[in-house]
């Protein structure tokens, strides 16, 4: 073979294997990171144990409890998630989003335990496209009372 034909083939060669040595890094670094979304359904029977998953739907009103737990007297938030067919309950150790509340679509981020349990540790609340934050409101003093509604129906 060539001199110069060898040189290029181990080059070739060489970038391929360094390539796909990278591939593979990244598709292990990311493994752990990935989650997939389940409903509350699929929660219940399909979604693998003890990883990372996301679970959506919403939350069941009058389920939502608060417990100290320990003598840490750490916070512990529990409610259920709902679809139309099944149920999950999730317990959340941490501050709730702002926008999180009964009736209200969320997504919890965690592990299923044994019993089907979410232990989330991140929790997402969904809102709609009229959305204002309550700075918002706020900066507007008095007004905001009488002028709640013009303002809940105006888009930003």
């Amino acid at each position: 073979m060539n001199p110069v034909r060898k040189q290029r083939l181990m080059i070739v060669l060489s970038v391929m294997v360094g390539v796909s040595i990278a591939i593979g890094l990244i598709i292990y670094g990311l493994k752990n990171s990935l989650s997939a979304f389940y409903t509350p359904v699929e929660a219940n029977t399909i979604a693998p144990l003890h990883k990372n998953i996301k679970v959506g739907g919403m939350v069941k009103e009058g389920s939502l409890q608060e417990s100290m737990i320990g003598d840490s007297k750490d916070l512990v938030i529990s409610f259920i998630i709902y679809d139309d067919q099944e149920e999950t309950l999730v317990y959340y150790k941490g501050l709730l989003p702002d926008l999180f509340d009964e009736n209200q679509m969320s997504i919890a981020s965690g592990k299923l335990n044994e019993d089907r349990v979410l232990i989330a540790d991140q929790i997402l609340a969904k809102h709609d496209e009229n959305y204002v934050p309550k700075e918002i409101l706020d900066n507007y003093g008095e007004q905001h009372d009488s002028d709640n509604s013009q303002l809940n129906n105006q888009k930003y």
